[in-house]
């Protein structure tokens, strides 16, 4: 009876340990995920922000053109 106590403790101890391990590659994956994802997020914002930039600086050309247009018409007496 022994013998069989020594093996089913054997097993239990195997089985455990690869639980862990499983445990442990997912635990690894999810973090690895995360920090993945939280790069895309920030690359993300670095895009948003670049376009939002792009955005003001033709907003600031069609506003800068409207302008000297006004002048020019201005100067020109209309």
């Amino acid at each position: 009876m022994t013998d069989m106590k020594k093996m089913l403790d054997s097993m239990e101890h195997a089985l455990k340990t690869q639980i862990y391990a499983n445990a442990e590659r997912r635990s690894k994956r999810a973090e690895r995920e995360e920090k993945d994802f939280q790069e895309k997020l920030m690359r993300a914002a670095a895009n948003q922000t670049e376009l939002v930039s792009l955005s003001a600086k033709v907003k600031g050309s069609a506003e800068a053109v409207r302008r000297d247009q006004l002048i020019a018409f201005l100067m020109m007496g209309f």
